[in-house]
């Protein structure tokens, strides 16, 4: 038998999260035989009742309280946390606002036969997300083209599997011979970045981390563009979007760099002070790049 963990983050949106979980039970409903699934859900502090209609509706779903204050990140690395004791042959990192589709399991199935007969060994495959409407990419693997300037483009599906450095965690699943290996997300990180991390820090180790071939789930691209407006905010608001973990989250960010691309740190520590003393000056560059 191979099990599962599948592990997820929610924090005030519960038609959302509900809608998740519905589109997930599908999916189990149609895994190839001999998969158990086990999830885990990290409430961290919803008021909205998320917790309690996950637990109302799903009973076997283990729903985890957060303090309020994890974050993606630190709710992801609470339910992953949890989940190592269970000896689980892989982990699926899902995002609560992700539909994913029934042939999911299927497609992780055969990626799992594809990365030991290529590469003999597990490794780390995305699934990527397309727009419902559009149907354009919102999520998924990508290669970087620059390191320097740690630019990168994603790889939209294109019927094989594609090797990447970056992906995000949407949907994310990892063997259990990566997480022996590197561990779980690491605390470097609140929010944002811990998914680029870590398989970053894969590719590092010599794991294989694959884009699936085939569109795995919906995931709608709601993100506001928060550089924007940014040159507007008086200073103060700017110093507090720049560390908050839900704005620029600065720390983060240098956190990354430091872990992979040290030769970047000035330049990133020069950015965030063109952002907070000369915010007009960092607009205008950004709209000629």
């Amino acid at each position: 038998m191979t099990k599962i963990a599948i592990l997820l983050t929610c924090f005030n949106r519960k038609q959302k999260t509900l809608a998740c979980l519905s589109a997930l039970n599908e999916a189990i409903q149609n895994a190839p035989p001999g998969y158990h699934f086990t999830i885990y859900l990290t409430d961290d502090g919803s008021t909205d009742g998320t917790g309690e209609a996950v637990i109302s509706r799903y009973p076997k779903i283990n729903v985890l309280q957060g303090t309020g204050n994890l974050y993606w990140a630190g709710g992801m690395r609470h339910a992953w946390q949890t989940a190592l004791s269970g000896n689980y042959d892989g982990f699926l990192l899902l995002n609560d606002d992700t539909l994913v589709f029934e042939q999911l399991f299927l497609e992780m199935d055969k990626a799992d036969a594809y990365c030991l007969e290529r590469y003999g060994k597990k490794g780390i495959y995305l699934g990527s997300t397309q727009d419902s409407q559009s149907k354009k990419m919102t999520y998924g693997g990508a290669k970087l083209t620059n390191r320097f300037l740690f630019k990168y483009h994603f790889l939209p599906p294109n019927g094989s599997y594609q090797a990447c450095e970056l992906g995000n965690a949407n949907i994310m699943y990892v063997s259990k011979e990566v997480v022996e290996g590197i561990g779980i997300l690491s605390t470097a990180f609140v929010h944002g970045v811990a998914d680029y991390d870590y398989t970053l820090l894969a590719v590092k180790k010599g794991y294989p981390v694959l884009s699936l071939p085939e569109f795995t789930g919906f995931c709608e691209h709601d993100h506001k563009d928060i550089y924007e407006d940014y040159h507007t905010f008086p200073f103060k608001k700017r110093w507090d979007v720049l560390h908050h973990p839900l704005g620029l989250d600065f720390a983060s960010n240098l956190n990354l760099m430091k872990r992979h691309f040290p030769l970047r740190i000035p330049f990133v520590a020069l950015s965030a002070g063109l952002k907070l003393f000369l915010p007009t000056v960092y607009h205008k560059s950004r709209k000629h790049r």
